[in-house]
């Protein structure tokens, strides 16, 4: 397209046109429409010839507007002079700006990537004062508090000098024998100075002098005074007391001056209102004069004597002996006040003289039940016995004291007091649940009576009109398992009766189980066994919950318990395989054999089909090392069609390597494979097996097929490239571990397998570059992050960390790889905590397990070392790289858990 409005003639294909040899239009001028307007010679200076209409001034008004252009404005040029700008020539500008963006995003990658590669190489060579002192900001964090607290203060170095403020000038004697004038109480008039001409008298030093020991003495004794009754300065202390007085500020003397005007006010316009008197007291015991205090108390006694309030201050501010004396004044005036009483008691230091002040209080006030628990607690019980049996009858509406009776009678005796409570108090539950442990407690748990009382008392108490809280009643259930000594009998009467009260019948199975988690979650075992037989006894044919009570009375129950539970739940739910199951491993465990293999032919009978039946028949025979029984039982399962899977064929090679026939055991994998030809873990197993034999090549093409039909088994990658590694071909092991990577994007540990190639054939720089580019495909991989830590050197490695946690927080590999950087750096506890941290995240990891016990066996001691062995054995652990490579090796076969951590614990040292 041209700029111009006339389209040139089109000139035919293959024609070439010299525009050079071409005559020049008419009126052509060179660079017009760039804005000349001719050219110049040295000799000719000026235009050769004038432009076609030269610009106006441009401050001129009147410039022409009719060359204004919407799109080049004023300075149009030769569009402006000579043509039309019209669509075409739009449409022709913006294909070329088109082109021009094209052409800028063409160079925006790479002029981006320049500008970054500079402004990180500035960034290197010029870091921010942050950058670098990062790592020492880091290291701040383990500062202790008594470093911190060490750090000296820098002082004032202000260079200009400061002006001082304060000005500290002797007092003058006159002011002294002023204040003497004010403090003292004068007596009477002494007239023996000389008079002066003036009128006045000469001044005595030796009274100054008196004056100010007076005024001194009276301070000492207003800060030695207290409640207590000290009255004596400690000369040796004196200076160490003066140290705990309190100087007021200016602000507070002001608010002080503030409160008491108020208060004043307050006590002088009302004067029978009690709590003007007690807070214008508390003010001037704020204000230290505490002898002003006890004079308003005492007033604020004589104007509101029947206050309670102001004689229990009064008392409190004076010393024990006075106050004894305001409270007989207060229970004179106020004979049926409790706290007056109570109060007058706990003064009284022997037992003796407090229970004869609180008989004296019940003798005005029977009916007060805090008096007579008072005197109960500190009387003997024969004499408890006694008071508890006037009590009852003065105040028979309070539960708490037929309760206290019923504990200090006799059995006979209690049941009286507990039937004739039931009388008085018929909405009272605390009475049935007594009376139901106080059965139990006396040996009456066989009979039928102690599964009546809780019912008849609901029955009884719902007549009565009482709202029966689902809530409450279960507290008391645990409370009567924790109570000493337990009562469990109680505890599964009360379960029983009320756990099914007021839920909804589609909502009993899933409220019951969270019941009974949270009563495990607060030690209640007996609660929540309960709870399970109640929910059994409604749901007999759900195997969840013969699960869950099993799984209770494994970790809380007797073997004999767990062995009946299961027995009733496999009767009735015959096709649960995972009941048969725990029932045979129960017996296993116990050392059972003969009971596991009766369990399982019974559970045959019901499951024929059940793989995991047959599974498990096989491990009770290849444990015990009966290698014929078992060859005989994975043979009839694979006879057996629905038996016949991949996992029989699996096991019974298994049993073929334990026995050490290579022939038989290529022969089942082989025909495993052409049945199962997906099932990774065989094709491993053959591969696995020519390494064994030394057949390389075999080896190879079995991992060939097995990554074949089942690229996204990421151990046959791994495994097949470990075999080029030991076959020397590093090269073909990298190779082989791109194309998984390929095959299987962001995968953590393709990308670890490649690192640890790198660094076995001793290319670290390229595990470095390896290990970045994994966590930028896998940034939140915790395996990943717990290598890079590993890897990078000692300095780096306590902020590779701290970048890890950021990412993953809480995965277990990252909290043992910051464990083992605490077990290098010897902090012993943090260690301990970050390592128990990690096996809490993540039990079934079996080397987290190994690092602990290898911790605490060189740093723990023998218990330590045994808790950590006993959490082990019940976690079971089956996952971690250390712990399969021992556990799944032949020659440790058939060894015992604790044999198994010790070997792990041996090749981590190897590692080291």
């Amino acid at each position: 397209m041209s700029r111009q409005g006339a389209r040139p003639t089109p000139l035919p294909p293959g024609v070439k046109v010299d525009f050079n040899t071409l005559k020049a239009p008419a009126g052509y001028v060179a660079g017009a429409g760039r804005g000349a307007a001719g050219f110049t010679t040295r000799s000719d200076i000026g235009p050769s010839m004038p432009a076609p209409d030269a610009v106006k001034d441009k401050g001129d008004e009147g410039a022409d507007e009719s060359k204004f252009d919407a799109f080049l404005g004023n300075d149009a040029g030769v569009l402006g002079q000579t043509g039309v700008y019209d669509e075409e020539d739009r449409e022709a500008d913006e294909v070329w700006d088109h082109i021009e963006d094209r052409m800028d995003e063409r160079r925006k990658e790479k002029r981006e990537a320049k500008l970054k590669e500079e402004l990180e190489k500035f960034r290197a060579e010029n870091p921010k004062i942050s950058e670098q002192f990062a790592d020492l900001k880091r290291k701040l964090a383990d500062v202790p508090v008594d470093q911190w607290e060490a750090i000296p203060d820098i002082g004032d170095y202000t260079i200009k000098k400061q002006k001082h403020l304060d000005r500290f000038t002797p007092v003058p004697d006159s002011l002294l024998a002023s204040a003497a004038a004010r403090e003292a109480t004068a007596t009477a008039i002494d007239a023996s100075g000389l008079a002066t001409p003036m009128g006045g008298t000469t001044t005595d030093l030796t009274a100054i002098g008196a004056g100010r020991n007076t005024v001194v003495q009276l301070k000492l004794d207003k800060i030695s005074d207290s409640v207590s009754g000290q009255t004596v300065v400690d000369p040796k202390g004196y200076l160490t007391d003066l140290k705990s007085v309190t100087l007021k500020s200016d602000a507070e003397i002001s608010d002080i001056k503030k409160a008491r005007l108020l208060l004043k006010s307050v006590i002088q316009t009302n004067p029978r209102h009690a709590p003007g008197w007690i807070a214008a007291a508390r003010l001037e015991e704020v204000a230290g004069k505490l002898q002003q205090a006890r004079e308003l108390m005492m007033k604020g006694c004589e104007l509101c004597p029947s206050n309670e309030d102001v004689w229990l201050e009064a008392a409190r501010l004076q010393t024990p002996e006075n106050a004894k004396a305001i409270l007989a004044r207060g229970v004179a005036a106020l004979p049926d006040s409790v706290k007056l009483w109570m109060q007058a008691a706990r003064l009284e230091q022997s037992d003796g003289a407090k229970k004869r002040v609180l008989l004296r209080a019940l003798e005005r006030i029977p009916q007060s039940v805090r008096l007579w628990k008072a005197v109960v607690e500190i009387s003997e019980e024969d004499d408890a016995r006694v008071l508890l049996s006037r009590a009852v009858e003065c105040c028979p509406q309070h539960v708490e004291l037929w309760l206290a009776l019923a504990r200090l009678e006799t059995y006979e005796n209690a049941r009286k007091v507990l039937n004739k409570a039931r009388q008085v108090v018929p909405t009272s539950a605390e009475v049935w649940i007594t009376a139901s442990k106080l059965e139990e407690a006396n040996g009456q748990a066989a009979m039928p009576e102690i599964e009546k009382i809780i019912p008849r008392g609901i029955k009884s108490l719902a007549a009565n009109d009482v709202v029966i809280d689902r809530d409450w009643w279960l507290k008391e259930a645990e409370s009567s398992e924790k109570s000493q000594p337990p009562m469990a009998a109680t505890c599964r009467a009360i379960v029983k009766e009320v756990v099914g009260h007021g839920v909804e019948e589609q909502d009993r199975k899933r409220t019951w189980m969270a019941d009974a988690e949270e009563c495990m979650r607060r030690g209640s075992i007996e609660t929540a066994r309960a709870i399970y037989a109640h929910a059994l006894s409604v749901f007999p044919g759900k195997k969840s919950i013969w699960r869950r009570a099993a799984q209770l009375e494994k970790a809380h129950g007797s073997r004999e318990g767990l062995d009946a539970l299961l027995k009733k739940a496999v009767q009735y739910c015959p096709q649960a395989e995972v009941l048969w199951l725990m029932a045979a491993k129960e017996k296993w465990l116990s050392g059972d054999v003969a009971g596991a293999r009766s369990i399982l032919e019974e559970a045959f009978i019901r499951n024929p089909d059940a793989e995991e039946i047959w599974l498990a028949a096989f491990k009770v025979e290849f444990e015990n090392s009966e290698l014929d029984r078992a060859r005989l039982i994975l043979a009839k399962a694979r006879e057996h069609q629905p038996a016949s899977t991949a996992r029989v064929w699996m096991k019974s090679a298994m049993v073929e390597r334990e026995a050490g026939d290579a022939g038989a055991e290529r022969g089942l994998l082989q025909e495993g494979i052409r049945r199962f030809p997906y099932f990774w873990k065989m094709h491993i197993m053959l591969g696995q097996l020519e390494e064994r034999l030394g057949n390389t090549d075999a080896a190879r093409l079995a991992y060939a097929a097995g990554i074949k039909r089942c690229m996204d088994a990421i151990a046959l990658w791994v495994a097949a490239a470990r075999l080029e590694e030991r076959a020397g071909n590093v090269a073909k092991a990298r190779a082989l571990l791109e194309q998984a990577r390929l095959k299987n994007p962001k995968t953590p540990q393709l990308w670890l397998a490649a690192v640890r190639t790198e660094l076995r054939a001793q290319n670290a720089k390229a595990a470095d570059a390896l290990m970045a580019k994994a966590l930028q495909d896998c940034p939140d991989s915790g395996v990943l992050w717990a290598e890079s830590i590993n890897m990078a050197p000692r300095p780096q490695r306590k902020s590779r960390s701290v970048d890890a946690l950021k990412k993953c927080n809480d995965d277990p590999h990252v909290v043992a790889a910051v464990a083992g950087l605490f077990w290098s750096d010897r902090k012993v506890d943090k260690a301990r905590s970050w390592f128990n941290r990690a096996v809490t995240l993540n039990p079934d990891v079996g080397d987290f397990w190994a690092a602990y016990y290898k911790f605490e066996s060189q740093f723990g001691g023998p218990e330590q070392q045994e808790a950590v062995l006993r959490r082990f054995l019940a976690a079971e652990p089956r996952y971690g790289e250390h712990w399969q490579c021992i556990a799944k090796d032949p020659a440790s076969a058939h060894q015992r858990q604790e044999v198994l951590l010790r070997q792990v614990v041996a090749d981590l040292d190897r590692e080291l």
